[in-house]
């Protein structure tokens, strides 16, 4: 198999795993997390600005994050939009994965490049450790619920007033049993036009 057929076997394979279907018990090791993060720092970025920020959850520290996704998500949810299932699931997600990686663009001083593009690069960085952690085995999962947009969320992870998270991107091993999810995707034909 050449490069490229691993390549596309590696992105084809990828599939969202949620917590409930990660082992919390089975701790993602140090090594390998760096890394996929470092796989991460590998995204294209304009100016070599960088803009990514990875903050990492395992052990005990999970239960400090689970508990402010909690409390944030009672405090910025509007009444008319607050559910009990969506507060159970944020709290519990963070325990349920062994691994919660909070992840942010961080503005570049001076605004060298277009804040989209950084919010590009950064998104850029995460399908690289998503695949990354596909090529092992991993489950991951990105999820970016409406509270990491709020400033109480920006305020609890202290960035600055420019930065943005992009989300929790969970990681975990899939329980045992676990069968790794099918998906099929259109035609390529289907969104291409030549000019």
């Amino acid at each position: 198999m050449n490069a490229l057929d691993t390549l596309n076997t590696i992105i084809r394979h990828r599939r969202t795993i949620k917590p409930p279907s990660m082992d919390a018990a089975k701790p993602v090791d140090r090594a390998l997390l760096i890394s996929l993060l470092e796989n991460g720092t590998w995204a294209p970025t304009h100016g070599v600005t960088e803009p990514w920020r990875f903050r990492v959850y395992e052990g005990d520290s999970r239960a400090s994050l689970a508990k402010a996704l909690g409390d944030l998500y009672r405090a910025t949810t509007p009444p008319n939009e607050f559910r009990d299932d969506k507060l159970i699931k944020l709290s519990e997600n963070a325990l349920l994965a062994p691994t919660v990686v909070v992840v942010w663009m961080q503005r570049t001083v001076g605004h060298k490049v277009p804040a989209i593009e950084e919010l590009e690069a950064v998104a850029c960085a995460m399908q690289n450790i998503m695949l990354s952690a596909a090529a092992v085995g991993l489950g991951s999962f990105w999820s970016s619920p409406p509270l990491i947009e709020t400033n109480a969320f920006r305020q609890w992870l202290g960035i600055g007033a420019e930065d943005q998270c992009l989300g929790l991107l969970y990681l975990g091993w899939p329980k045992d049993g676990f069968e790794w999810p099918k998906s099929q995707r259109k035609p390529v034909e289907s969104f291409v036009s030549w000019a």
